[in-house]
This record gives C-alpha cells, sequence and structure tokens, in this order.
C-alpha cells in the first residue's frame, strides 16, 4: 500500500511539473514540423504521409488550447520552489501565436475553409482567455514583453482566419465576379429609332460584330523552350484570369482566344511546366496564408510581428530572472527564439516562392536576384523521366525530386484481374489463410475491408515523359480542329466515339456509344489487360502505345475505384458494376490451377480461351452487372486488328481520361492538390487553356448596335 502511494505521489509530481511545460513545448515542435513538412502533402500522395500530416495538423490546434487551459487553471500555483506566476502570463500568448499556425498550411482539407467563422469565434475566445491570464497576473513586471507576443499572436491567429474566410467558396466565388455590366442603352437606342421612324425616316438598327468575333488563322507554329522564370510569370498570368475554374465561373471568348494561342505555341514539356506552376498558385490560395501575406498590409503585420517578437527578447534578456526558475528561464528563451526562427523561416519560403518570382518585373534590371531565384527554380523544375532514364535515378536526383518538385509526378494503379486472383477463395487453405480468416471477419464488421484493399491493391507508378507527350498531342490536335464551341463540345463530350470515328474503326462503336461510361471504362481496362498480359510478339512487346495503354488502364480503374468522388458526377453504377464482375472473375478462376508466379498471364488466357459467340447477357441476363466476358469478346474484336490495335486502345483510353476530367466537379480537382496531386487533374485544366470545356461562353460580349439613317 505504502509503495503504490509513493509511485502515486512520484507520477503526481513528475505530471505537475511536466504537463504545462511539456504541453507548451509540444505545441512549439508542433509548429515547427508543420512549416517545414506541411507543404510535402502537395508532392507526395502515400496516404502515410497525408495522414502525417493530418495528425500533426489537429494536434496543433488541440495541444495550443490545451496548454492555454492549463495555463488559466495553474496560475496563481506554486510549482516547486520558484513563483512563476509572471511567466505564465508570459507563455500564454505565444500559445495564441502557434493557435494562428504556420503558412504552409492553414486548412488540410477545403471543408476546413467553410468553418471560417468557428475559427473567428476561437479567436474571439481564446484571445479572451489570454486577456484574462495577463489580467490575473498584474502588477506583472514581464507586462511590456506579453503586451507584444500578445499583439504578434493576434495578428497571427487573425492572419489564419482571414485566409480561411477568403478560400471559403462563397468568398473565393465573390471575388471572381466582374462589375455589374447593365449592358447598351436600349431605351434610348430605341426612343431615337422610334422618332426616326415617326418622322418617316428610312432609319434601321445594324449589328457590328465584335473584332475578337472575328474568324483568324490559328497559329500553331510550336515556339523553343521557356526560361525558368517567364515560366512561373505566364503561369501566374493564367492563373489570375482562370483561378475561377475551381468556383464554375464562366469565361469570354477573348479568354478562350488567348489561352487557346498561347498553349498551341508551347511544347509539351513546357506545357506540362506552366500547368504544375499554375496548380501550386492554385494550392497555395485555398491551402495557405499566401493571400493574406502578399499585399501591403500583409507585410505591414509581419512587419509588426517579427519586431514585436525581437523587442520582447531583448527585454527579456535584460531583466531580472533569478527567481523564475533556471528551466523555466530555459522554456521561455526556447519560445522566443522559436517563434523568432518560425518567422524568419516564413520569410525565406516567401522570399523563394513562385510569388516572388512572379512579382519580379524586369528580370534584366535585377541580374543578381534573377540569377539566385532561377537557381531555386531549376531544383524545382520538372523533369518527368523517360522510361529508360527512369531506373537510373540516382539517390541525389531522387532526393531532390522529393523535396522540390511541385506534385507527386506519379500515377496510381488499379487491377482487376490482379484484385480478383488473390482475393478468389483458395482450394486449400494455408496456415496464414486459416489465422487471417477471422481477422477479415472482423475487418468487415468494422467496415474496413475497402479502405485496406484500396491501400493492398493500389500501387504506383512514375508518370513518364512519353505518356505526357501522348496525351499532349491528342488534346492538342483536338484542340486545332475546334475553332467554335458547338464543334469543342462534340470533341470533350467524346469517350472513345471520336477516335473510332475518325480512324474508321466503326466495329468498336458499340463498346462506347451503346454502353454507359463506367460500363466502358470497365469493359475497356479488362480488355487492355487481357491483350497486354497475353502478347508474346517481340515487336508487338515493344509498342510505346502498349505501354501507354496499360498505364492509362489501370489508373483510370484507380479513379473509379479508390478515387470515387472524382468520378462521381460519370460513373453511375460503376462500383456495383466493378464488384460484380470482380464477383464472376473470383468465381470463374477459383475453378482453375494458376502457376505460381504465373497467376496473371494463365487467368488473362483462360478467361480470352472461353467462347463467346452468343452475348453473356443472353444467357445470364441482366440482374448481374458483370462484364468480365463481355470486355473477352472485345478484346477478341481488337486482335483482328493485330498491329494497330495498341493505337487504337491508347486513343480510346485518353478519350476516356479527358472525359473524365472535364466532366469531374472543379472541387473533387481541388481536393486533390493537397493529396500529391492527379493526372486527370493536369488534363482538366490542359483542356481549359486549349478550349476544351464547359466553362467558356463565345457569345460574352456587346455586339454594336448602330442607328443608321439612310439617305
Amino acid at each position: 500500500m505504502a509503495i503504490t502511494a509513493y509511485i502515486t505521489d512520484h507520477v503526481k509530481k513528475i505530471w505537475d511539473a511536466w504537463n504545462l511545460r511539456g504541453a507548451i513545448l509540444l505545441s512549439l515542435w508542433l509548429q515547427v514540423f508543420l512549416i517545414l513538412f506541411a507543404t510535402f502533402r502537395k508532392r507526395a500522395s502515400k496516404a502515410v504521409v497525408v495522414m502525417l500530416i493530418w495528425i500533426t495538423y489537429l494536434l496543433a490546434d488541440w495541444a495550443a488550447s490545451f496548454a492555454v487551459g492549463l495555463i488559466s487553471k495553474s496560475q496563481g500555483d506554486h510549482l516547486g520552489p520558484d513563483h512563476y506566476g509572471d511567466l505564465l502570463a508570459f507563455w500564454a500568448p505565444f500559445l495564441l501565436l502557434h493557435l494562428g499556425g504556420p503558412d504552409t498550411i492553414t486548412s488540410f482539407s477545403l471543408e476546413d475553409n467553410e468553418l471560417w467563422l468557428r475559427h473567428l469565434l476561437g479567436l474571439i475566445f481564446q484571445v479572451i482567455a489570454v486577456a484574462y491570464v495577463f489580467y490575473q497576473s498584474l502588477p506583472n513586471k514581464l507586462w511590456m514583453p506579453i503586451v507584444l507576443v500578445f499583439l504578434s499572436g493576434i495578428i497571427k491567429y487573425g492572419e489564419r482566419t482571414r485566409a480561411l474566410y477568403l478560400a471559403s467558396r462563397s468568398r473565393f466565388s465573390y471575388s471572381m465576379h466582374t462589375k455589374p455590366d447593365p449592358g447598351p442603352n436600349y431605351a434610348k437606342l430605341m426612343e431615337e429609332y422610334s422618332s426616326k421612324k415617326e418622322a418617316n425616316l428610312p432609319a434601321e438598327i445594324r449589328m457590328i460584330p465584335e473584332r475578337d468575333k472575328e474568324s483568324r488563322t490559328q497559329d500553331t507554329t510550336v515556339n523553343s523552350g521557356m526560361d525558368d522564370i517567364e515560366v512561373v510569370q505566364e503561369a501566374r498570368r493564367f492563373f489570375e484570369t482562370f483561378k475561377g475554374l475551381f468556383v464554375d465561373i464562366i469565361f469570354s471568348f477573348r479568354e478562350r482566344n488567348t489561352s487557346r494561342e498561347f498553349f498551341h505555341r508551347r511544347n509539351a514539356e513546357d506545357t506540362l511546366r506552366l500547368l504544375e506552376v499554375e496548380l501550386n498558385f492554385f494550392y497555395d490560395v485555398l491551402y495557405t496564408k499566401v493571400v493574406v501575406v502578399q499585399d501591403k498590409f500583409g507585410y505591414f503585420c509581419r512587419l509588426i510581428c517579427f519586431s514585436s517578437m525581437e523587442i520582447a527578447l531583448v527585454l527579456y534578456f535584460f531583466m531580472d530572472k533569478d527567481r523564475f526558475g533556471r528551466f523555466n528561464v530555459q522554456v521561455t528563451y526556447t519560445l522566443l527564439l522559436g517563434a523568432i526562427a518560425l518567422e524568419v523561416l516564413a520569410v525565406l519560403r516567401f522570399i523563394f516562392s513562385d510569388w516572388t518570382v512572379s512579382a519580379l518585373k524586369n528580370p534584366e534590371k535585377h541580374s543578381v536576384l534573377a540569377t539566385i531565384l532561377r537557381s531555386y527554380l531549376s531544383l524545382k523544375k520538372c523533369t518527368c523521366p523517360d522510361e529508360e532514364e527512369e531506373a537510373k535515378i540516382g539517390f541525389l536526383a531522387g532526393l531532390k525530386s522529393c523535396l522540390f518538385r511541385r506534385w507527386s509526378k506519379s500515377i496510381s494503379t488499379y487491377n482487376l484481374i490482379d484484385y480478383s486472383i488473390r482475393e478468389r477463395p483458395q482450394k486449400i487453405q494455408t496456415f496464414c489463410d486459416r489465422v487471417g480468416h477471422p481477422f477479415s471477419k472482423i475487418v468487415d464488421l468494422m467496415g474496413l475491408k475497402e479502405l485496406l484493399d484500396h491501400m493492398r491493391y493500389s500501387s504506383r507508378t512514375p508518370f513518364t515523359k512519353e505518356l505526357w507527350l501522348f496525351i499532349h498531342q491528342e488534346l492538342r490536335d483536338k484542340s486545332v480542329l475546334a475553332d467554335d464551341m458547338g464543334f469543342a463540345k462534340r470533341i470533350y463530350s467524346a469517350r472513345g466515339d471520336w477516335v473510332l470515328n475518325d480512324l474508321h474503326w466503326s466495329k468498336l462503336l458499340p463498346y462506347v456509344n451503346d454502353v454507359e461510361y463506367d460500363e466502358s471504362l470497365i469493359l475497356w481496362h479488362v480488355a487492355t489487360d487481357l491483350l497486354y498480359s497475353t502478347t508474346t510478339n517481340t515487336e508487338e512487346s515493344n509498342d510505346r502505345h502498349r505501354g501507354f495503354s496499360k498505364d492509362l488502364s489501370d489508373y483510370m480503374l484507380y479513379l473509379l475505384v479508390v478515387q470515387s468522388k472524382m468520378m462521381s458526377s460519370v460513373v453511375g453504377i460503376g462500383r456495383i458494376r466493378f464488384q460484380d464482375t470482380c464477383a464472376e472473375a473470383k468465381k470463374f478462376l477459383t475453378r482453375k490451377e494458376l502457376s505460381t508466379g504465373k497467376e496473371h498471364e494463365e487467368a488473362s488466357k483462360c478467361i480470352l480461351g472461353v467462347k463467346t459467340s452468343v452475348r453473356p447477357v443472353d444467357v445470364k441476363g441482366d440482374r448481374s452487372k458483370s462484364v468480365l466476358f463481355d470486355a473477352s469478346r472485345l478484346a477478341q474484336a481488337l486482335m483482328m486488328f493485330k498491329e494497330e490495335k495498341w493505337k487504337i486502345i491508347s486513343k480510346v483510353w485518353v478519350e476516356l481520361l479527358s472525359y473524365a476530367a472535364s466532366h469531374c466537379r472543379a472541387t473533387a480537382h481541388a481536393h486533390q492538390l493537397s493529396k500529391g496531386g492527379e493526372l486527370v487533374t493536369f488534363v482538366w485544366l490542359l483542356m481549359a487553356h486549349f478550349g476544351l470545356g464547359e466553362q467558356f461562353q463565345i457569345s460574352e460580349g456587346h455586339a454594336r448596335a448602330k442607328l443608321i439613317v439612310k439617305k
């Protein structure tokens, strides 16, 4: 009993001595972690990285709020031989500073921006709590440093709340609205017209079309590579023009023509560089404090914060601190120096940012600064590797890419046949299967099977230069044809039929025209995989379109199965169709003996070996939504085209990808910016710049009406 009491008292003393100090220091180190690593979520798509940043983001707010509560509760207590009530009041404003968060992350998701009012209330209550702590400590010899840090804390927390407000959907959309335009003076013109008619004068109203609407020859000459600074500045220009994309703003024909002309003259590599910088501007506006710190008022606030912290440090340094205790003094110095270090890091991040580069006018006149910024931009330059170069990337090059790239530069894949093979019931259960079965039951009861399946069966593959060149060329060729919006609508609404009509492969049209989009996607995915796995011809195996088809096929299924929110507007019953197809594949493959290491190839041969002269729906009915053997029929039809089939398949996949991109909700694209980015978002933005989308209103503008009186 005595031992238990001793241990309890000992633990209580440790807790009393460390709970407050520990919470304060934890809050500081969480801020350091966020300012250093929060931006990793836009360049790393791994769930572990995103989850770590999410946990840290939540803990940062909790730790600061918890520490403020502890200070309020502990005020006036004597914890140890030295009384440090004055220091408690000094520590409290630092937590207000921490609640303001670092510049690198204000919200974890778009939904956090919509909670700006909650943060405003939090700001008010936390300011009152800290002010109450300060009031309780009066008279306080540290009152001047406390006021300075308190002022900085209010500014930082206010910046975060304002950043959330400006990034909220309603406010962001409102900021895109132009000045109300009543149009031409119709009433005045009609009065004049009526008066001329009453005077029996031969008057008429003639509409003079705007010069910008007149047809003009499209310059499609591709220019040479762009300078790094030029890339950022042009990306900023198009960002300012097209930032309304994320809130479904309609754009004018002038903006469409300007964008098309510019991007038609850019090569694929420069286009990708422009797009990734432009999407980084979108990310900064939606998820960081950049909007509230890049104007004159923001600079002034930062100057006040930095100056206040430095003055507070100097004042504290020259004060008598003997009565506070050595460790408490060290904690205070840590908070002061940590706050100053965070400010310095924030300033350096802003100086070496795309926003600073885009604001640089006449780089030739600022040669030294331009040289420094070019060196910085060279680290972040997009260098998608060739297929052969990917295996040769060294450790340092890989580390540089991980630290400085603007997005993940990879695509996720998901394969239906692989999933079916690994999930099919085994005739002979191993020990691991018998042990894992109860665990699977528990996972099913908890509703976690789908999440674990996504993590288990999803994989990443590098996004190669060749694949981007192919996608870019396909979309560019279509954009050149899309001079009017009617033609453009036919192009961006195509999901395979445009290619099949254009290249006279009409026998395959039923597999895109007579089925829903999600059914078409699964059909072509399975057919692509069956052909890819059973390829034996060496020349065919080296066909680059074969690799493009495989990558895009697995990527599109990943979007359908794992990123279903991005496909929610086009997939219909895609998830049901996927599950039914997997169920039929598992049932079929259970009866087959597959060799270890060759399961996929042999499974594909088995599926292709089934005679499909009669349509599956005529035998099974339409209760099951499985398309496994319909896909086998498609694969057999594609075999008839021999060496052309991979060209057909790859072009169809680009259309399926572009259809999903143009019909995906803008908010879904915005969500993915904070999770490593997605290829489909790049395609969506590229299509917008090529004039292929629903965002344009060609008839916008005023035709000039002129009253003409004939002699």
